[in-house]
Parts: C-alpha cells; sequence; structure tokens
C-alpha cells in the first residue's frame, strides 16, 4: 500500500480479540504516538493541562478567547495570502515554474486544498501545537504533492545514531513509521532543535486568566443582577400595595430597548438612587485589557492589530504595521523559506532553486508615499535612475509594456539629447 493510499483509506480491518497484556502494550503505544480518542487518556490530559487559575487550556478552549483566535488568524492568514514562488538561483530572480515544487507551493498543494488553505493550515498548526507536518509525494526525488498530517497524532523520536524518525498515528489505527526525508517539518520556537514548542502552552497561564475572566462575566450575565439603581422611601413612610402594583407595572413598560431614555412616575415619594460603577467593576475591566496585552505579547502581534483602541488610526498605524511584518511574520518567512530548502528539495537542488515569500504589498505605504518612493527611483527630479518602470509595474501589479523597455532617463539629459538630435 503506497503513502497516498494509507492516508485516503477510510475502513480498516477489524483487529483479531488481543489478551490483556497485548491490549495494555497497545494502549501504551497509542498514548505515546498521541491517540486522543481514550476517555481515560483524555481526562489525564485534561488535568495535566490545568492552569493555576483553574482553567484547563487546550488548543480548542485556548481559541474560543477572541485574543488568542485573532492572533492565530492573523499570522496565518498573512502568510497563506501572501505569494510564495520558487525561483532559479542567479541575479536573474527568474520563476521555476517548470519545477513540479512551483505548483505545488503556489497553487495546488494536494487534492483538496488550495495553496492558501493549505499554509494557514500549517502555520495554525505551528503557531498552536509548535510544528506542522505534511507527508510528502514523490515522483522521483522532486516532490508533487503535500498530505498535511496532524501534529497531535505525531510522535518526533531521534535515535542514538541522530537519525530522526516521525510515528505518526492513523485516524482508523496503525502506525505509520515515516524517515526524516519523507516529511516536511515546520518547526517554531525550540529549544533543543527537533521540535517547536506551543504558544498556547507558552502563554498557558495569561490564557487561563482570560478565560476565568470571560467566564465571570458570562456567569454574572447569567445569574448576576443586573440593576441601575434602587428607589428609596423617605423615613417612616412605607409604600401601600396600590403604588407597589402601579410602580411593578411602570417599571415594566420600560423594559426593553424600545422604550429607553423614558420618563417614569415615581409613587409617594419615592427617590431614584443610581448605582455608580465600583472600583471592583473597573479592575476587571483593566484585567481583561491586561490580559489581551500578556496574549499579544507570546504571540508577537501589536495591540493595535487585536482591534483594541489604544492608538490613533494614522501615521501611526503604518508603523506599527510594518513593525509587525519585520519582527513578527519575517521570522516565519525564514522559517517556511528554509524548511522547504532543507526537506523538500533535493540537495542537487538545492543549488540550482529557492523559495521566496514576497511580503512587499505587506510594506507598501500609502500612495503617497509610494509616488514619492517612485519618483525617486525614476530619477523624476533630475537625479541618477536606479529602478526600472517594468519593475515598478511589477511591483503595483501591472503589465509590462513593449514601449517602456528603456529606463526613464532623468529631465536634464532628455533635454540634452533632444538638443543633440535637432543639431
Amino acid at each position: 500500500m503506497g503513502l497516498l493510499s494509507w492516508f485516503r483509506r477510510e475502513d480498516a480491518t477489524p483487529a483479531p480479540a488481543q489478551p490483556a497484556a497485548a491490549r495494555v502494550q497497545a494502549m501504551n503505544e497509542s498514548m505515546l504516538i498521541g491517540d486522543l480518542t481514550d476517555p481515560y487518556l483524555s481526562e489525564f490530559l485534561r488535568a495535566g493541562m490545568a492552569s493555576a487559575s483553574g482553567a484547563v487550556v487546550t488548543p480548542e478552549s485556548a481559541l474560543k478567547n477572541t485574543a488568542v483566535f485573532r492572533c492565530v488568524s492573523l499570522l496565518s492568514y498573512a502568510m497563506a495570502m501572501l505569494p510564495l514562488h520558487l525561483y532559479r538561483q542567479g541575479e536573474a530572480r527568474e520563476k521555476a515554474t517548470d519545477h513540479p515544487l512551483f505548483r505545488v507551493l503556489h497553487r495546488k498543494p494536494n487534492g483538496w486544498q488550495t495553496a492558501f488553505e493549505f499554509r494557514q493550515l500549517m502555520q495554525s498548526w505551528a503557531l498552536i501545537h509548535g510544528n506542522a507536518y505534511a507527508a510528502k509525494v514523490r515522483r522521483g526525488d522532486q516532490v508533487i504533492a503535500l498530505l498535511p498530517m496532524d501534529p497531535r497524532r505525531m510522535l518526533v523520536e531521534q535515535r542514538d545514531d541522530l537519525t530522526v524518525r516521525y510515528k505518526f498515528s492513523g485516524k482508523t489505527g496503525g502506525v505509520r513509521d515515516l524517515a526524516a526525508d519523507e516529511v516536511f517539518h515546520l518547526r517554531g520556537f525550540t529549544l533543543d532543535g527537533l521540535c517547536g514548542r506551543s504558544l498556547v502552552r507558552q502563554a498557558a497561564e495569561a490564557i487561563g486568566i482570560a478565560l476565568q475572566a470571560e467566564r465571570a462575566a458570562a456567569r454574572l450575565f447569567q445569574k448576576g443582577m443586573l440593576v441601575g439603581g434602587a428607589l428609596q422611601m423617605p423615613q417612616n413612610k412605607k409604600l401601600s400595595n396600590e403604588a407597589y402594583d402601579r410602580l411593578v407595572a411602570s417599571m415594566s413598560d420600560h423594559q426593553g430597548a424600545e422604550n429607553s431614555n423614558g420618563w417614569m412616575i415615581l409613587e409617594e415619594g419615592l427617590e431614584a438612587k443610581p448605582f455608580e460603577a465600583t472600583a471592583k467593576d473597573s479592575q476587571h475591566l483593566e484585567m481583561r485589557g491586561h490580559q489581551v496585552e500578556e496574549i499579544s505579547r507570546v504571540f508577537g502581534v501589536p495591540r493595535p492589530l487585536l482591534m483594541v483602541n489604544d492608538t490613533s488610526w494614522g501615521t501611526g498605524i503604518d508603523v506599527l504595521g510594518q513593525l509587525f511584518v519585520r519582527y513578527g511574520l519575517s521570522p516565519w518567512f525564514e522559517a517556511w523559506e528554509q524548511a522547504i530548502s532543507r526537506c523538500l528539495l533535493s540537495d542537487r537542488e538545492q543549488d540550482e532553486f529557492y523559495a521566496k515569500f514576497n511580503a512587499a504589498a505587506l510594506l507598501r505605504g500609502s500612495m503617497k508615499d509610494q509616488a514619492e518612493f517612485f519618483s525617486r527611483g525614476l530619477s523624476v527630479n533630475n537625479q541618477q535612475p536606479w529602478l526600472h518602470v517594468d519593475e515598478v509595474r511589477d511591483w503595483m501589479d501591472l503589465p509590462l509594456r513593449d514601449d517602456l523597455a528603456q529606463p526613464v532617463k532623468s529631465a536634464a539629459k532628455e533635454t540634452t539629447d533632444d538638443a543633440a538630435r535637432r543639431a
């Protein structure tokens, strides 16, 4: 059975009855591989993932926090939407469109995913679990497809001879032992050089506090008292039953958004005393805002990009965007590019090809800034040109023009040449 057929199989032959010792050994092997279908194993893992705040932080529960979800989706979408091309080595910067890997990286990695969907999934796995894996389908020594593998079902093992093996547990049972040259492995931040560290686990305490704060707010809306104030009677007076009934009816008439800002007639000298926000309420809001900052710090995403309105949305947001690309995305650019070279290109091809993200779209400024940059590069102001018109049109996603085959001349040089021709 081939590798592609093994991943696509949907049914499995029922296993014969096993003795108790064999069942224990099989359960131990499934625990090593990461089979999360066993209820006792799942309960053990949930208890082991409990944070000091009491919240159980798993990838699924962490993504329920909006700050975590925004960080993961923002980073994974940014990596997925940027063009990723395979180039030939050399100064020409020529796209290797005739290589099978170019199509895999840029258009269709497998039969059910687009390149955007594949990279978004792999990047999300790398952030949440620390690692992302894909099985390689080859034709000769060239990769023609990539099949994503759930990192929760993968065990990475380095043997005494320093070779690396990957053990993948399939959904229908069985363990697939794969060599390092059969797997595309994208690692996150690592301390052992073998496996990346999960950012969710690194931020487990901050995420746990955020989850508990959200639950406290939810319990308040579900079971707590949400009142705007109290009605107080003057001393030595008592509200009559008739007045009480009319007051309750009047209050019910003012419920709902459609009856907001209406006037209420108080009964028998009642005095309205609205409640003010307490310091406890303010601290609760401050704590929830602080947890957003803690989570954004771990993932390397600036707070304004998490929709936290604490800065002006003007020129400052452009600088924050550039900061995000340079220090938040650039390490992942390098991780992807070098992982592609290591895992998807043979030793011979590594000297001929390389993969590269095009991050220019994320670094573009306003139209005014771009116009000033292009005018200087094209020597509009009587300077030495260092840009070609076709380069500018390529950056702006415009087609090349045959009548602009030569670089633009400066205004002074063009006037001199015209005068020489007339003479």
